[in-house]
């Protein structure tokens, strides 16, 4: 009795586990997105490998600084998929992010993605904050020094420097995806009641329908 039981029991972990798990890694050589299908998936359809050419592989730009003319003083210039379509499948996706003095990248998260980001210029105080006591982890990076910041993670990148910074970041998603926190909360669309709002913040309704009114305005 106990050997069949064993054996049954091994042969549901042989059938079952591949329905919950996943691939680790792309099951051909490659899968360039095909931009143009209007076939949804779960990434990008693959366009025909006979039709693939070396400029699927190839991104340019990524030397030119970004616009930090705007409020938060930063800008954010992502490699993914979309734009770079021999990316799909790969699980990986690489931003370059700029910073006027005083620029910010806000808190927010990857839901798809650990962050790891080496300053080429400037100084950056970055953290994260755990989901454990809700500790906060803080680092003034300078040139050639490096951060990670674990997946899902809510965290931020501030030019606390006299002049402009310039970072890398790699993803480890081909779409990692970025949710900013205050954008959310304040600027989700419908709105969220500011009767829940005032309750989770401890503020009163005129300062939560202020604030919706910011981030409602940005987005």
């Amino acid at each position: 009795m106990a050997p069949s039981f064993l054996f049954l029991s091994l042969f549901a972990l042989l059938v079952i586990s591949p329905a919950f798990g996943s691939d680790p890694s792309q099951l051909q050589d490659f899968c360039v997105a095909d931009n143009s299908s209007q076939v949804f998936v779960n990434g990008f359809v693959c366009k025909n490998p006979n039709v693939v050419t070396v400029n699927d592989f190839f991104f340019s730009g990524l030397d030119k600084a970004g616009n930090t003319n705007n409020k938060l003083g930063s800008s954010v210039t992502a490699v993914a998929a979309n734009n770079l379509p021999g990316l799909n499948t790969l699980g990986i996706s690489l931003a370059r992010l700029d910073f006027a003095p005083g620029g910010l990248v806000p808190p927010h998260y990857h839901p798809r993605a650990t962050e790891i980001l080496v300053v080429l210029e400037g100084t950056l105080y970055v953290g994260f904050v755990s989901s454990t006591n809700n500790q906060l982890f803080t680092k003034v990076l300078n040139k050639g020094d490096v951060f990670v910041f674990p997946q899902g993670l809510i965290h931020f990148q501030y030019n606390q420097g006299w002049t402009n910074a310039v970072a890398l970041s790699g993803l480890s998603s081909q779409n990692p995806g970025v949710v900013f926190v205050a954008n959310a909360v304040f600027g989700a669309n419908p709105p969220i009641s500011d009767d829940v709002l005032a309750k989770a913040f401890q503020l009163d309704k005129k300062t939560i329908d202020w604030l919706q009114a910011q981030f409602t305005a940005a987005n």
